[in-house]
């Protein structure tokens, strides 16, 4: 086919332009496809992790249920171990600690709430993570941490039965009036219609009026 001088011209100066910038030009070609078909992986990577993660959780929600105790330390262990990422890990950690701790297991349910505390991405999970291990320190005297756990920075939600628990960790410290400074602080922070009052006025029925 016979071209004009001016369409030779315009296809000699396309092909001097591409002789400067076709490779770059290849290149970010490639990049966004390899971008695109990246982000893609990694959604498919991501939602195949959570099913899987979903599925496990399951199987240890039921075994919790039945009281396999083994079976629920092994599942939140490969839920920790190989779904970190996902929610599902953390809210394992927790009811593995629960159920270490009604073994009285203190030292494996402290690592699982301290994975938590370090892991967790839900900072309700975080807070309540806190209050458990500080729990836990109470039922080993380890008064000074606890009280630690629970100065931290939390969700006002919270506050209510952080200053419970603080009550407890003073009570057991014989420091009474303290107690029940923190436990008057939790009335005052505990929903009214909430049932859990009834148990914090006993414990501060209980200390009397104190001033020690």
């Amino acid at each position: 086919m016979a071209y004009d001088l001016e369409e030779q011209e315009q296809i000699a100066a396309l092909k001097d332009w591409w002789r400067k910038w076709g490779n770059l030009v290849t290149t970010a070609l490639l990049a966004l496809l390899v971008g695109v078909a990246g982000t893609q992986a990694w959604r498919y990577y991501s939602a195949t992790q959570a099913a899987s993660a979903a599925t496990l959780y399951g199987q240890l929600d039921a075994a919790d249920k039945s009281g396999e105790a083994k079976r629920v330390h092994d599942i939140a262990a490969t839920l920790v171990s190989s779904h970190a990422g996902t929610p599902y890990a953390a809210m394992a950690a927790m009811r593995a600690a629960q159920s270490f701790a009604v073994m009285n297991d203190l030292a494996n349910a402290k690592l699982r709430l301290q994975w938590v505390l370090d892991k967790a991405g839900d900072e309700n999970l975080r807070d309540l993570a806190r209050l458990r291990l500080a729990g836990v320190l109470l039922d080993e005297k380890n008064f000074d941490e606890a009280l630690k756990l629970l100065d931290a920075k939390r969700s006002p939600a919270y506050d209510g039965l952080y200053a419970d628990l603080r009550g407890d960790v003073l009570s057991a410290q014989n420091k009474r009036a303290e107690a029940r400074a923190a436990y008057l602080t939790a009335l005052e922070k505990i929903d009214v219609r909430s049932e859990y009052r009834q148990l914090v006025q006993v414990k501060l029925d209980a200390l009397g009026e104190a001033t020690k």
